[in-house]
């Protein structure tokens, strides 16, 4: 079988606020996103709008017991199903399966911060190291920050009891949770899917982790396509992206209004060394069968040298075809990048603004993949 994929529903929080229509003003607009330079100086970052939680999570106790990035994710997900008209639909949310793109939760600070410092002055600082780990951290905040729980709280939150899955892998996640959500309606094997990830980047554990590669970007903001010759680098952004995918004949046998229409997804893994990412990129767009666009929503990270051979790569594919960064609207959210410009590209298709679109991504790392979302 090989049957149509529509999108239904989209969830979206980020920098900009929550929702299709605050993401399309963004998109049409030319302001630089809401940074803050301070809290983490010199590393800015993309920190999320204020969210009203209790909207989408209404139990305080639910609250509590989650991280920030799982309440981002079951946040955007409520959202996801409001736009998907089945939020009060028992029977949808029970045979709604789940693809969750996830890091690896959140460090406690406290606890890494206090272990550093005494193991300046410890006499036998392996020892030291044993005791403390088995003694602060405790048991509940280990388990409250395995990857799967995200799934887990829209499962417990919105009441989606379908299978799920968790993929883990940075930005490459995200990608694959959109190529194995469409494989499997398009395959018959399922009906619908609620596709999509979340990440925190207001965390000095991340800035730590991503400094040590020399990832980010300091000290301000800069277009991530301008980012310069001096190696660039880029700004986290903490968002959130769901989207609800059904087979066409599902979604028009209960009325629902078709978004857009998900197309096969094309990846990559190519082992980087220069000219590796254009080449993978030119002919990812062939596999996704990418012809005249009219936009490119790019998912680059704004390492310099990755974003030359990107837009050299739809360039090469998809000449005079203009190319927007998301990471100009909301920053990097990593695992969450792929499914934001995917879930942005069926607002675009759903709004008029746009016919076809194609999204790019290319991990800071490993990983290069190519989405096309057209017109339903």
């Amino acid at each position: 079988m090989n049957r149509d994929v529509v999108v239904t529903g989209i969830g979206l929080v980020s920098c900009v606020g929550e929702g299709i229509e605050a993401h399309l003003a963004a998109f049409a607009s030319t302001e630089p996103p809401r940074t803050d330079t301070e809290t983490f100086a010199p590393y800015p970052v993309h920190p999320v709008a204020p969210l009203t939680l209790d909207t989408q999570i209404p139990k305080r106790s639910d609250q509590r017991q989650m991280e920030p990035w799982q309440r981002l994710g079951v946040y955007a997900a409520g959202l996801a199903l409001d736009s998907a008209g089945v939020k009060e639909d028992a029977a949808f949310k029970s045979a709604l399966q789940l693809i969750v793109a996830a890091g690896g939760g959140e460090r406690d600070v406290a606890v890494d911060g206090a272990i550093l410092t005494g193991l300046r002055e410890a006499a036998d600082p392996g020892a030291f190291l044993n005791e403390r780990l088995l003694n602060d951290l405790r048991p509940t905040l280990f388990l409250a920050q395995l990857s799967n729980l995200l799934a887990g709280n829209i499962s417990i939150v919105h009441g989606v009891t379908g299978a799920s899955r968790t993929f883990m892998g940075e930005e490459s996640a995200g990608v694959d949770a959109l190529r194995i959500g469409h494989a499997r309606i398009a395959s018959g094997q399922v009906e619908t899917m609620m596709v999509g990830g979340s990440y925190s980047a207001e965390r000095p554990d991340v800035m730590v982790i991503h400094e040590m590669g020399g990832f980010l970007l300091k000290p301000a903001y800069r277009p991530v396509l301008e980012r310069g010759d001096e190696g660039g680098g880029f700004i986290l952004g903490s968002a959130a992206a769901f989207l609800v995918l059904e087979a066409a004949e599902h979604a028009a046998a209960r009325g629902a209004r078709a978004l857009a229409r998900l197309l096969p997804v094309a990846n990559d893994r190519v082992a980087r060394a220069p000219g590796s990412v254009t080449a993978s990129l030119t002919r990812l767009f062939g596999e996704a069968g990418v012809e005249r666009p009219d936009v490119v929503l790019s998912g680059s990270t704004g390492l310099s040298d990755l974003a030359r051979e990107e837009v050299a790569g739809i360039q090469a594919r998809l000449p005079g075809t203009g190319i927007r960064a998301t990471g100009d609207m909301i920053g990097h959210p990593m695992e969450v990048a792929a499914p934001f410009g995917a879930a942005l590209a069926a607002a675009l298709c759903a709004a008029g603004s746009a016919g076809e679109v194609a999204v790019t991504s290319v991990g800071h790392r490993r990983g290069e993949g190519v989405i096309r979302v057209v017109k339903a």
